[in-house]
């Protein structure tokens, strides 16, 4: 397993992190320690969960996720072993906190009801989960300003997260579904006011959705703020279990209709001809999906999630797996030829 540092914090963190948004819905405590097991045992030491996990994000049983790895921490034993990331929702899930927002009383509330569940007296890296502010995000295009918008600005949500900082509570911070203004403005906040300096960025990136590329790639190298790339599956589309309109039982787009993000027609052409790439290369469409991510230069860890065991150890092996320059060059036309089908 390849390990990477995380940004500049001293710590190092497997090139594989362990998605758990499906633990407490798609998967019961048990199957979460069983994954947490494997995980580990292969050589992972990162793990990412978030306040209102598992998704769909629900009332009753918002918060499961984190307490199942905290059960999962209690009986492993050995917290400084692992990489724990969490995240402090934004703004619009009126479940949480009567509407969470990334103000200094809903930082600490978020941080410490987090501690609780998981079991632990602090937090590897803790994460904005999604801006309090209007700017784009989870796939919206088309920015367009507001007259009379209301946000927490970034400097009182870095000021308290320096607070959890300094009271031994979180020991690095990054940003999740951020901009390229976002993250430079964290930056230079950083470099004036004496805040905590971000670690990484968690945003999607996969074959279907390379827009990372775009501005924010180049700030990851210069500044030395790393992708943590989550669905770099699509949903699990890539793997090309979709395709044709099938419909597995007890997959996510057959059983939450929310999830729509990746399965635009094109978007099924695309799938369909990275699915043909692989398979004429002999390669397993995921395995393949997931190397892609792997090989970028600007990833920090690419975050895999599964909800059989079966689909873990596929998406485990694709740390052996290095994609030739013919695969590559195919994967490179296809994307010129269908570029970004679902940002």
């Amino acid at each position: 397993m390849q390990i990477r540092p995380l940004g500049n914090t001293g710590i190092e963190v497997s090139r594989l992190c362990l998605g758990t948004m499906t633990f407490g819905e798609q998967n019961s405590e048990a199957e979460a320690h069983e994954q947490l097991d494997r995980a580990v045992a292969f050589g992972i030491n990162f793990i990412d969960t978030a306040e209102m996990y598992p998704v769909p994000p629900k009332a009753d049983t918002q918060g499961l996720t984190e307490a199942y790895i905290g059960s999962w921490l209690k009986r492993h034993g050995s917290r400084d072993d692992v990489i724990i990331a969490t995240k402090a929702a934004g703004p619009g899930l009126a479940h949480i906190r009567g509407g969470p927002r990334l103000t200094r009383e809903h930082i600490h509330r978020a941080i410490d009801d987090s501690l609780t569940r998981l079991q632990t007296d602090y937090v590897d890296l803790y994460q904005l989960h999604w801006p309090d502010r209007n700017t784009n995000f989870f796939g919206k295009l088309g920015y367009v300003p507001e007259e009379e918008e209301e946000f927490t600005p970034l400097e009182d949500t870095l000021s308290a997260l320096k607070e959890l900082v300094d009271a031994g509570k979180v020991r690095a911070i990054g940003l999740s579904n951020e901009t390229p203004w976002g993250v430079m403005r964290c930056l230079r906040l950083a470099d004036t006011l004496g805040v905590p300096r971000v670690a990484s960025v968690q945003n999607p990136y996969n074959l279907l959705n390379r827009s990372f590329e775009v501005g924010l790639a180049e700030i990851a190298h210069r500044e030395n703020v790393g992708l943590l790339a989550y669905s770099p599956l699509g949903f699990g589309v890539l793997s090309g279990k979709y395709l044709d309109g099938a419909r597995p039982p007890k997959a996510r787009l057959t059983l939450y209709e929310r999830f729509q993000r990746y399965t635009s027609d094109v978007a099924e052409e695309a799938t369909r001809a990275y699915v043909q790439i692989a398979r004429e290369h002999g390669l397993d469409p995921a395995q393949m999906a997931l190397a892609y991510v792997n090989s970028r230069p600007f990833l920090t860890s690419n975050i895999i999630g599964a909800t059989t065991m079966e689909q873990l150890e596929s998406n485990l092996s694709s740390e052996f797996l290095r994609l030739d320059h013919d695969v590559l060059d195919a994967i490179e036309a296809v994307h010129k030829r269908l570029p970004n089908p679902c940002p």
